[in-house]
């Protein structure tokens, strides 16, 4: 059963990244054809550069958030927040490929809430299913790309990311490795909310030609616990030993929270905390250096 299920989130996500990827214009090259994860060592041709987005340079408009930024800061949101505009679900059951006013919706009130759906543009694409995904496991809904009565009524009233650490800063990040979901925290209210994919914890022994020579590497592809703070970036795509990060932020020594090609739902990292694409395009612009990054939790299989 569980091998049954591994293989239909392995379709789901090639899914995903093949839709996401047409959207931005990159399925065309080789490399996203075959959507190259992450801890795949890749020698020669790098990654291509992604087109700049319009959001990564800016917040989005949480106007809705404001009224639990207090409550947020003391680690007080209730278990269904007050402080969000009300919403009303068209209903209409939608899956991976939907087109139309139901789509737009969803996005639009993903967005409001924190989620990065990407475009409000009525297409349900890669972009959409991992907001949807982030959304449904904050939620307690066994993450799915139907979106269908369940979701739509935790939508019109739905739950605040549970607060890890209270008295955290007012700007920091959250990481919950149990429910494979980062939060972005500014002025104490959840601004950014996305599905992540952590270590595996399957120890790994790579062999890759770092600095001229052949050489063997071996890790436990963990994601420690712990509380950190953002270091050192790069802008675009950062070949490591064990592959390629996309505009990876560090925060406890060689591990990051980056883009990749692929992010299942469940921890297949080296010990990185894999981003989609779409919120690794904007998290530069609103994650400096220095920032806490608390990560908490554990996932269970």
């Amino acid at each position: 059963m569980m091998r049954g299920r591994r293989r239909l989130l392995v379709a789901v996500g090639a899914v995903t990244f093949a839709t996401a990827f047409a959207a931005t214009g990159v399925a065309g090259t080789a490399q996203a054809r075959t959507a190259v994860p992450v801890g795949v060592v890749t020698t020669g041709t790098a990654l291509p550069a992604l087109p700049a987005s319009a959001e990564s340079s800016a917040l989005p408009a949480l106007p809705a958030l404001t009224a639990l930024t207090a409550l947020t800061a003391r680690g007080a949101v209730p278990a269904r927040a007050t402080g969000y505009p009300a919403f009303t679900a068209p209903g209409k059951t939608l899956k991976l490929g939907a087109k139309g006013s139901a789509v737009k919706a969803l996005q639009a009130r993903l967005k409001e809430l924190g989620y990065v759906p990407g475009s409000v543009d009525g297409r349900y694409g890669g972009a959409t299913l991992t907001a949807v995904w982030a959304f449904q496991k904050v939620q307690g809904i066994t993450p799915t790309s139907t979106v269908a009565a369940r979701t739509w009524r935790a939508l019109e009233n739905p739950r605040a990311p549970k607060v890890l650490v209270p008295r955290g800063k007012a700007t920091r990040v959250e990481v919950n490795l149990t429910k494979q979901v980062m939060v972005l925290y500014r002025g104490g209210a959840p601004v950014l909310i996305s599905h992540i994919s952590s270590g595996s914890g399957i120890p790994y022994t790579e062999y890759a030609t770092w600095n001229g020579k052949r050489q063997r590497f071996s890790g436990s592809a963990r994601t420690p616990t712990g509380d950190y703070k953002t270091t050192w970036r790069v802008k675009g795509w950062h070949r490591s030993y064990l592959g390629q990060l996309y505009n990876p932020i560090f925060f406890n020594g060689g591990i990051a929270l980056h883009g990749a090609l692929s992010v299942p739902l469940y921890p297949a990292s080296h010990g990185c905390v894999r981003l989609p694409m779409n919120v690794a395009e904007m998290l530069p612009g609103m994650l400096g250096k220095g920032v806490p990054v608390h990560v908490r939790g554990a996932f269970r299989r």
